[in-house]
């Protein structure tokens, strides 16, 4: 069986045209086990339940931004090996460098194109 077809991606993201475009992508790779969030608040919670291999997050939204949702997975021993691709318009040094060192394992810099998201998904995951 294909890993995209174990593959389980929590998708936050509070603009919902944003969420859209990202679920889209996912679907035309082939990603169908796929649930989302609206915020990082709501993105942590569903993460303890769903237990998800995948999330990926936008950077800029209310309650948790990215950054402040991946510092809470990684210190959540449920959610702690949960692969983070961080989405960001601005995709600067220090925000990058942060992810990083709160354990971000890729970045996918908008706008991006299927083929982008397929590449930075393959760097976590491996091939789909």
């Amino acid at each position: 069986m294909p890993l995209r077809d174990m593959l389980k991606v929590l998708v936050v993201d509070d603009m919902s045209t944003s969420r859209g475009i990202l679920l889209q992508a996912l679907d035309g790779l082939g990603v169908r086990n796929v649930e989302y969030a609206e915020d990082g608040k709501a993105g942590m919670q569903r993460a303890r339940e769903s237990l998800p291999h995948l999330v990926i997050s936008d950077l800029y939204m209310p309650e948790l931004n990215g950054l402040q949702l991946l510092q809470h997975l990684r210190h959540d021993p449920s959610t702690r090996k949960v692969g983070f691709i961080l989405v960001t318009g601005r995709s600067n040094r220090s925000v990058i460098d942060t992810g990083r060192k709160l354990g971000m394992n890729n970045f996918l810099a908008k706008p991006f194109t299927k083929a982008d998201m397929k590449t930075s998904i393959e760097a976590v995951v491996g091939r789909l």
